[in-house]
């Protein structure tokens, strides 16, 4: 009872979807027919009082001026000119006497205390509906004006009959249409439903299919795919991430407890077992180096670092890094040149921007050959479009070397976490250093690319500059 029930629920949501559409769909036809019979019945009313009046005007002047007689030829003019048959006059005397017109008698539903009356009159024998007002004259005379408006009528139930037809034909418009609609409604939530529901199942290939109609669906359709694929590349990354932690860790764990296996079994001495505890603690502090790295890119991934944001001038971050490795580079027999501005004021966590510039001129001068040259330039970039003042420019910053390089495989692998490429499989490092660097740029709103140097590598770093930026010079 419970699954059907929840069926009916899930069905009940589309369908009313499609009510509440075809509610809106009649309400709004039937209020813009009202409107329509209102402002047409409106119409034909004004132009019947507009002619009375305008016939009130003449005929109360002519008596102004000529009295009786003069009314009572008027009206029988008016009568003799009246093409359309519809005007109605009657003249009588204060004795009841009929002195002019085309009415039999004085209507019978006629009530004296009401200006305008819509009524039944009898004229040539025939019982019409008429509009009519009555005026008392001096000496106790009434003026009887008014207009048939039997055609008026016949027009009023002809529309009235066509709006009724119309509002029939718009219903079952709108019942098609809030189908349609629910129909579409359905399609989409089901192939959503199915698409989820195979994923839940394990088919992490499932996509929800695009129609190619560049409609809205479409859009919904490609977002919710492009949601999976990345959940996808996130769930592949947390595999490899684990079997490559499970690899790197067993590594030095295994050679620390063999170390001190060996050294409870064959030291002979204080020293030899000093010794042995020692190197066990070298490879236990690189298990605890990976693992710190490894908290570091989660929290920098996750945002939570984005406190300590502050305006700096990057061009003095750069002087102090250069300074420092300028003496490792004189070790190792390279030379490190520089190139930046003056001032690069720069928004953003300095301590991790130094860290980031400090992995990559490591990586620089470990994979480089004595005798190499590491080049370390950083430079603003104007913004293409100087009219949008959202558009502040970038600041590129770029470390050549001529070390060992990558091939295309490994560059576009270089900064997955845990990955060394095939020349530096016997170089000490744990593979994390440029994942490290992909997510302190990320993070900055920048982007990390590799390319080749031939021979080394070039890495590039472009970052936002901020608002108001100030001349070079």
């Amino acid at each position: 009872m419970q699954t059907i029930l929840r069926k009916v629920r899930i069905q009940s949501v589309s369908l009313r979807f499609g009510l509440v559409y075809s509610v809106l769909f009649i309400s709004s036809a039937i209020l813009f027919l009202s409107f329509v019979w209102w402002g047409t019945i409106g119409l034909l009313e004004q132009r019947v009082r507009h002619s009375i009046a305008l016939d009130a005007h003449a005929l109360l002047t002519e008596w102004q001026h000529a009295g009786i007689p003069g009314l009572e030829n008027l009206i029988n003019n008016r009568l003799a000119q009246d093409i359309d048959d519809n005007a109605l006059y009657l003249l009588s005397a204060p004795d009841g006497k009929l002195l002019a017109g085309n009415l039999a008698h004085w209507p019978i539903r006629l009530d004296a205390a009401l200006t305008w009356q819509t009524l039944p009159v009898l004229r040539d024998g025939q019982l019409n509906l008429a509009q009519v007002r009555v005026w008392t004259l001096q000496g106790n005379y009434l003026l009887l004006i008014g207009r048939d408006i039997s055609e008026r009528t016949q027009i009023q139930r002809m529309l009235t009959d066509a709006m009724l037809w119309t509002c029939l034909m718009v219903g079952l418009l709108a019942v098609g249409g809030g189908w349609v609609v629910r129909v579409l409604f359905r399609r989409i939530i089901h192939s959503i439903n199915r698409t989820t529901l195979a994923i839940t199942r394990g088919d992490m290939s499932r996509r929800i299919p695009v129609s190619g109609m560049g409609d809205e669906l479409d859009d919904v359709a490609l977002t919710i795919n492009q949601m999976l694929d990345r959940i996808t590349r996130l769930m592949d990354g947390v595999k490899q991430v684990s079997n490559s932690i499970a690899h790197d860790l067993r590594t030095p764990i295994a050679r620390a407890r063999a170390e001190l296996e060996d050294a409870s079994r064959s030291a002979t001495n204080e020293l030899a077992l000093r010794a042995a505890i020692d190197q066990a603690a070298v490879n236990l502090d690189k298990v605890t180096g990976i693992c710190e790295a490894l908290l570091r890119i989660a929290q920098i991934e996750a945002g939570t670092r984005r406190s300590a944001f502050a305006i700096f001038d990057l061009a003095t971050t750069l002087r102090d890094i250069t300074e420092l490795y300028e003496a490792v580079a004189d070790e190792h027999g390279l030379k490190l040149q520089r190139n930046f501005p003056l001032h690069l004021p720069f928004r953003g966590d300095q301590a991790m921007f130094q860290q980031a510039l400090a992995n990559i001129l490591d990586n620089a001068i470990k994979f480089s050959p004595p005798q190499g040259t590491i080049n370390l330039s950083a430079q603003h970039i104007p913004a293409a479009s100087s009219a949008e003042h959202a558009q502040t420019g970038t600041i590129r910053i770029m470390v050549v070397d001529s070390g060992i390089g990558m091939n295309d495989a490994d560059l576009a692998r270089a900064s997955e976490r845990f990955f060394q490429a095939e020349q530096a499989r016997h170089t000490p490092g744990s593979g994390l250093g440029l994942a490290l660097v992909q997510a302190i740029v990320e993070l900055h709103g920048g982007t990390l690319l590799l390319s080749h140097n031939n021979p080394g590598l070039a890495v590039t770093i472009d970052v936002p500059a901020i608002h108001d930026y100030p001349d070079k010079t």
